[in-house]
């Protein structure tokens, strides 16, 4: 059996020295200093090359705290993708905003910026991209345009620790950076975690006064606080593993470059990096279009895969009074579709990816050539077909 995700195999690496770092965190009754989680913001900080981190209780919290700071609340919109995990839409409404949905791009999955000014309106406050993945989105053309209409760039960055795009690090691009550190991420803790990054001291600021429940209101009173802090003991694990991130990346992006060559002779979409970018391969996903009867398959050899993700956001049963319909997001709704993620994690052997893309090679070998009219600038693909 070759299981989709194996903790215990991380577990078996770290495992001794994350037990005595809880411990240590407990005996030295640091519950409320703060000393682990402050330690882990100064290494998270300079590990995402940025000024400011402040450690919070989840991933959502960090989108929540960042749509906060940024001022989003009630009657603003905040224009995103649906192709993504739930927790960014969740952020905006739970502020009294709009999510505003756009397409992604048919290469590289992440929010198209050719589609991004059409959304924009007078209530727009903020764009929030998804490095969907661990492959950071077009930040250039969306800082660009964000700088154009006076709008704040908030990175859903919770698959891409450590990710780059032309040298800058995931988080360091946008005006906040926000990432989870649940237990199945990269960088992952023993329970729910998050972060918010930013290179702007007045950001940050406003991000710690949501957070610090002793300061006085300081007549703000437009700002609810929140209990969001990040726990001693969530923070005394991930300062041990951020010993081991970069090795555990690089171990990720080599299984990753085994499966490009395995299923290189195949005709099916897989990730397409650019050449500028670093992808972390948090997901290795393929586009099949009988993806259901390839999981019952693989099931049966033997091998665990995912989908990220089924249903897009705009067509969850949960957001229906948003108003969307099928058919408004072509391109989501299709890789939602054929959407297979592979076994992905650093403790991988060669010989299970070699059993991996042997068997996906005999189930994926008749699909069709995927076409598409993209054309590319700055080595980002511009415009195509779903496929």
């Amino acid at each position: 059996m070759i299981p989709f995700l194996d903790l215990k195999a991380q577990a078996q690496t770290v495992g001794s020295k994350i037990d005595a770092a809880i411990r240590r965190a407990i005996r030295h009754e640091r519950a409320t200093s703060r000393l682990e989680a402050g330690a882990f913001e100064e290494r998270f900080a300079d590990y995402c090359n940025v000024a400011c981190c402040r450690a919070v209780s989840s991933g959502t919290s960090a989108l929540h705290l960042a749509l906060l700071a940024a001022g989003v609340g009630p009657g603003d919109e905040v224009i995103t993708v649906s192709m993504n995990f739930v927790a960014a839409t969740a952020a905006i409404i739970r502020c009294g905003a709009t999510p505003v949905f756009v397409d992604v791009d048919p290469v590289t999955w992440t929010m198209n910026p050719a589609l991004i000014e059409a959304a924009i309106t007078s209530k727009t406050r903020a764009i929030l991209p998804a490095h969907l993945h661990g492959l950071m989105a077009d930040m250039d053309s969306i800082m660009s345009i964000s700088r154009r209409h006076g709008l704040l760039v908030i990175e859903d960055a919770a698959q891409a620790h450590g990710a780059s795009y032309k040298s800058r690090r995931a988080g360091s691009i946008g005006d906040f950076g926000c990432f989870s550190f649940y237990p199945d991420k990269n960088l992952g803790a023993y329970g729910e975690a998050g972060a918010v990054v930013t290179d702007h001291p007045e950001l940050a600021r406003r991000v710690s006064w949501l957070l610090d429940r002793t300061q006085e209101d300081e007549g703000n009173h437009a700002l609810a606080r929140c209990d969001h802090g990040m726990d001693e003991v969530q923070a005394a694990v991930l300062n041990v593993k951020m010993d081991y991130i970069e090795a555990w990346t690089e171990a990720r992006r080599s299984i990753a470059a085994q499966y490009d060559q395995a299923l290189s002779s195949l005709a099916v979409a897989r990730p397409r990096p650019p050449s500028h970018s670093r992808h972390v391969y948090h997901i290795y996903a393929l586009r099949l279009r009988h993806r259901d009867q390839a999981i019952a398959m693989l099931g049966r050899a033997g091998i665990g895969v995912d989908v990220h993700y089924p249903v897009p956001v705009h067509l969850q049963q949960r957001y229906a009074e948003l108003g969307y319909r099928v058919g408004d997001l072509p391109v989501s709704e299709r890789l939602a579709s054929e959407f297979l993620s592979l076994p992905i994690y650093p403790e991988m052997l060669p010989e299970q990816t070699g059993i991996v893309g042997s068997e996906v090679k005999k189930i994926a070998g008749g699909e069709q050539t995927f076409r598409s009219g993209w054309t590319f600038q700055d080595g980002m693909p511009r415009h195509g077909l779903v496929a």
